[in-house]
């Protein structure tokens, strides 16, 4: 799948999303910036990570502010970068104050690209940012030797000092930083011996944890410039279509504070001295519309439903692509005794971030243009805005606030973005504007994770075991709508990660991917395919051994015999649940069931067991337990609360979350109707993290697919009937 010979070399002749990603990264940053040249293409002879002074202030205090390459999201990316430049740079990730960096080719540390997403900043950057301190300590205790007239190599550091022992002298990095920097940084400085290290790998409390806990923090949607107007929009009720004329112009004019009425790109804006009289004034307007077409797949028409697209997906008669083979699948199927079959399918999910979007513009007496907005890639936005603006990228800039989370929310996907809104009112108007999207509007404009379909069938051997599956998935991710015209295969690997890849020694595979397009704006998702394909897969391996006359453990160690890491996976999941029990069983007169799901999601593997039952028609889930292996960590903290939070969102989609479109709308449009997990339905959740010793995977994804099949397992288990489409609140249990 995806592969791109004429890019980059490619060691398998598959390419999963991640290995996309890598192999692909200069040409992702053109995808989505104009052709003409920007500044990253001139500055081209940077090279990422490198040049310290682009990356750290040391303070006259002492304190060190970074510029980091990713935003801080709630991930704890932020303190993770302390723990790691701190480390070699020998100061204490305590006295770091960490900002999003601008746009620039100095942070283009994922493969060449910058961005905040698919669980790559720690990974990605993990070597080049060890090196970045360590390089930043050697030029200052260069300087120091400059300055106290000794041996550089009679010097040592401890915590922001550089110590002379023999004359008992010492100065602060912060005496230090001007002239250290004005060096010309020393190749290969050599790194701290591991064994040595004294906050990587260690429990450091977060950066901004004091500042969230007391309202202190500052998100995209607090920004404030003196003089600006507040703006609101109303959408389109059918995507596609735009406004015509308003009907009571004089009317709305007239409210308190409101300044002016426009006609935006598929929605009407009003623009006030504050946000609610912009929104009051902005839900009176009477306005005509363009009709949407009358029906088909072109547009979002009158008649598309989510029903109507999943019919589609059944219906596809058109070419399908291998997108895994091995050995004879169709063979072995035929020649099977028994064979099993079934239909997975789940919907399309909203992000639901906290932080409802906004952005502000403002342009400048210079011709420049300053944008506020929550973003997972300022370099991206920086050439979508440009374009927008008639700017070259180099007069644009961007400033990226921590975000009020993520999910994949942030990164351009036209109009599901709010800054193209703030340019073409800043610009209208002449001032500064800040627009806000209502929870409704973002509701009705979020680009949603595709709804999914996949066919299985597999062909059970005498021994219990399967012989052959057979994997038929129709539809689209992300990676294909927004870089399919870039890869050289048919096969998004968005949409069938989780499916292709697995660990599993089934002799005989056949996965099949086509393509049928959405006509929804589509994006990703935390943890993208794998959010539902791993929950379709490791159902059907369920299914498998139910139809082997398999335990599901049992038939996971069978066919997980040579690879010790995922047995030990295995092992420390059923020891942390307390030993591996199907059941049904009872529990204080209750009959709960126990299931199990692995999974292998950007670089990690997990093995998680959900305990549930159902009361009055309704799934209960009790305990969750996870074993993690990322194969090494930087602060075991923050990846056990990455991997509760997974936990809470896969459950959440799970049980409860849906975008439906009925009539060519969506029918929520807000909380009061859109359910999510609450705090009742907060299992107890308990995690073990692994360290094999493996390449580092990511941490912010890889604990929610298995979370899904789990809880569906043991469904399944408890009520006999098994879950096969998502959310299980649709479904009715006895």
């Amino acid at each position: 799948m995806n592969d791109l010979p004429d890019f980059a070399p490619v060691a398998k002749a598959t390419l999963s999303r991640r290995g996309f990603l890598g192999a692909t990264a200069g040409l992702a940053l053109v995808a989505m910036l104009p052709v003409r040249p920007t500044r990253a293409e001139t500055a081209a002879a940077v090279v990422p990570g490198t040049r310290v002074p682009a990356f750290l202030e040391i303070r006259p205090d002492g304190s060190v502010h970074l510029l980091s390459p990713f935003v801080e999201g709630g991930q704890g990316i932020a303190t993770g970068m302390a723990q790691t430049i701190g480390e070699e740079l020998d100061v204490n990730p305590a006295r770091f104050e960490v900002d999003c960096a601008p746009p620039g080719p100095d942070y283009a540390v994922v493969g060449g690209i910058r961005m905040t997403g698919g669980s790559f900043s720690t990974r990605s950057s993990y070597p080049v940012m060890r090196q970045l301190g360590a390089t930043a300590r050697e030029m200052l205790m260069r300087a120091a030797a400059t300055r106290l007239g000794v041996d550089q190599g009679t010097l040592t550091t401890e915590d922001g000092r550089v110590i002379h022992a023999a004359s008992g002298r010492s100065l602060g990095y912060g005496d230090l930083a001007e002239a250290a920097f004005a060096l010309e940084p020393a190749a290969d400085v050599a790194l701290r011996d591991p064994a040595t290290f004294r906050w990587i790998g260690k429990p450091v409390p977060r950066l901004d944890m004091r500042a969230k806990s007391t309202g202190r923090a500052i998100y995209a949607i607090d920004q404030k410039i003196d003089g600006m107007l507040y703006a609101a929009v109303r959408h389109a009720d059918y995507f596609g279509t735009k406004p015509l004329s308003i009907r009571n112009e004089a009317q709305v004019r007239a409210m308190p504070g409101v300044h002016s009425l426009h006609l935006v790109d598929g929605a009407l804006a009003v623009c006030a001295d504050s946000w609610w009289r912009a929104r009051k004034a902005v839900e009176s307007i009477e306005a005509d519309w363009s009709q949407p077409e009358a029906s088909g797949l072109g547009t979002v028409a009158k008649d598309f439903s989510s029903e109507a697209m999943l019919q589609a997906l059944r219906d596809y008669d058109g070419e399908t692509h291998p997108a895994e083979t091995e050995g004879d699948a169709a063979a072995a199927l035929k020649g099977a005794d028994k064979v099993i079959e079934a239909e997975y399918v789940a919907p399309y999910l909203a992000h639901g971030q906290l932080e409802p979007p906004s952005a502000m513009a403002r342009f400048n007496a210079d011709g420049t243009l300053d944008l506020w907005l929550p973003n997972q890639a300022p370099e991206m936005f920086q050439g979508s805005a440009a374009a927008a603006a008639g700017l070259e990228p180099a007069q644009v800039r961007i400033h990226s606030p921590m975000l009020g989370g993520f999910f994949g929310r942030h990164f351009v996907y036209g109009p599901g973005n709010p800054y193209p809104q703030a340019i073409a009112l800043a610009k209208a108007t002449g001032t500064p504007v800040k627009v806000i999207w209502s929870r409704e509007e973002e509701f009705l404009n979020d680009a949603v994770r595709p709804l999914s379909m996949s066919r299985f069938r597999a062909a059970i051997g005498a021994d219990g075991l399967p012989a052959a599956l057979e994997v038929r998935t129709i539809g689209e991710g992300p990676i294909g709508r927004y870089f399919g015209a870039m890869l050289r295969t048919p096969v998004d690997s968005s949409a069938v990660e989780g499916i292709v890849e697995k660990p599993y020694a089934i002799p005989n595979r056949a996965m099949v991917f086509g393509k049928l397009p959405h006509p929804v704006n589509i994006a990703f998702w935390r943890s993208v395919g794998h959010s539902m394909n791993d929950f379709f897969y490791e159902s059907f391996l369920d299914e498998i051994a139910d139809a082997g006359g398999q335990d599901p453990m049992a038939l996971r160690r069978a066919l997980l015999g040579h690879s010790a890491r995922h047995l030990a996976l295995l092992d420390a999941v059923e020891e942390l649940s307390g030993g591996w029990k199907r059941g049904p069983f009872e529990v204080d007169g209750q009959t709960r069931a126990r299931g199990l799901a692995m999974a292998s999601p950007f670089g990690s593997e997990t093995a998680t067991i959900a305990e549930a039952s159902v009361e009055d028609g309704a799934v209960k889930v009790h305990d969750v337990w996870v074993a993690f292996d990322p194969g090494s960590v930087v602060n075991p903290a923050i990846v056990k609360k990455q991997v509760e939070s997974a936990v809470a969102l896969g459950l959440s989609a799970a049980l409860y979350e849906e975008v439906v479109y009925e009539a060519g709308r969506r029918r929520d449009q807000n909380y009061d109707t859109y359910t999510i997990l609450t705090r009742d339905d907060m299992p107890r959740v308990h995690v073990t993290i692994l360290e094999s010793g493996a390449p580092m995977g990511g941490v912010g994804e890889p604990g929610l697919p298995g979370v899904l099949p789990a809880v569906g397992n043991a469904v399944a288990t408890a009520t006999g009937q098994r879950p096969r489409r998502l959310p299980m609140k649709n479904l009715s249990f006895s």
